[in-house]
């Protein structure tokens, strides 16, 4: 039995060495969605405080029967903390056993939430991406494009990725990352210049402060798929109407809100729906379609319960 006093912590440099792959988490990810129509898993609306000072305070919470655990994520992103010489974003996942409320273990936040975000796009990719994309636009250059093109490039026949950020570090930081895996990296000098040719398009622009609206979306060609972590923020909300198809993360969620990610009535379903067969996937090879999500407990769960099971199977956990 686990107590408090030795709580294990899984770090993101031991979670790296169980070696998870994009199938695995694209799968688990899908798994545990499934579950939720089962009622085997059961998540809330995640939670939000904006205390008016530029910081983003978030938390999710997700209960599953396999594995038995619960999982909450607490968040803060802070863009102060540059001027610290901390990452911006931070989190932490607690795990408790889902039947005796007894500690299991926390697990570095950040690593979920990398692995999570990328994985949902992933599962949205399956089926609303052509299967023969070969260049990926990323705006955005941090954190979560380097996760995405980790996975992007696991399940597309990539040759090509366009890359334009507000910074040429992490710019050309992605552009060394694809330049390992085979890819040619093009750094892009406007946001037009990097989407109009890309079959898929990546936006992870940081949410604090709220970013002003700069991409259009008539921009893209037919047969696009973009995939926006950023709660379609940069993008302006007039030519959102251009995608055939736009799918959200949660319908539930997304009622508690207080603003849209976009107009209801260009949303065709959410996630759920797309996996369990109910939203259907792209139509032809010229729709545009788009993902745009806020996050979903289901995620952070599946994320953190699989590490969690990994790293019982190699014994670095106590029964």
């Amino acid at each position: 039995m686990t107590t408090i006093e030795k709580l294990p912590y899984l770090s993101a440099e031991f979670l790296d060495g169980l070696t998870i792959s994009t199938s695995d988490v694209v799968d688990e990810i899908e798994r545990q969605i499934i579950g939720q129509r089962r009622g085997e898993v059961w998540c809330a609306p995640k939670a939000v405080v904006l205390p008016g000072d530029d910081r983003y305070i978030m938390a999710t919470l997700g209960v599953a029967t396999e594995p038995r655990v619960l999982a909450t994520k607490s968040l803060v992103v802070n863009p102060r903390n540059a001027e610290r010489g901390l990452a911006t974003l931070n989190s932490l996942v607690t795990l408790l056993d889902a039947e005796t409320g007894l500690p299991l273990a926390v697990v570095d936040g950040n690593w979920v939430t990398s692995k999570r975000t990328a994985g949902l796009s992933a599962v949205a990719a399956r089926r609303l991406a052509r299967a023969d994309s070969a260049c990926v636009a990323f705006i955005g250059c941090g954190v979560q494009a380097r996760a995405h093109l980790e996975v992007l490039a696991d399940l597309f026949p990539l040759q090509e990725i366009r890359a334009f950020g507000r910074g040429t570090g992490n710019r050309d930081a992605l552009c060394r990352m694809a330049e390992t895996r085979g890819l040619t990296a093009v750094a892009s000098d406007t946001a037009k210049e990097a989407v109009e040719s890309a079959d898929i398009v990546v936006t992870t622009v940081t949410l604090v402060p709220e970013p002003a609206s700069f991409l259009d979306a008539r921009w893209l060609k037919a047969g696009v798929f973009a995939t926006m972590t950023d709660l379609a923020l940069p993008w302006l909300p007039e030519t959102m109407a251009v995608f055939d198809r736009i799918v959200i993360d949660d319908l539930v969620q997304e009622a508690t809100m207080s603003r849209p990610m976009v107009k209801p009535e260009l949303v065709a379903g959410d996630l759920t729906g797309l996996v369990g067969g109910d939203v259907s996937g792209r139509q032809s090879a010229s729709e545009r379609t788009a993902f745009t999500f806020r996050g979903m407990a289901v995620g952070d769960l599946a994320i953190a319960g699989l590490a969690f099971v990994r790293a019982k199977a190699i014994g670095a956990l106590d029964d």
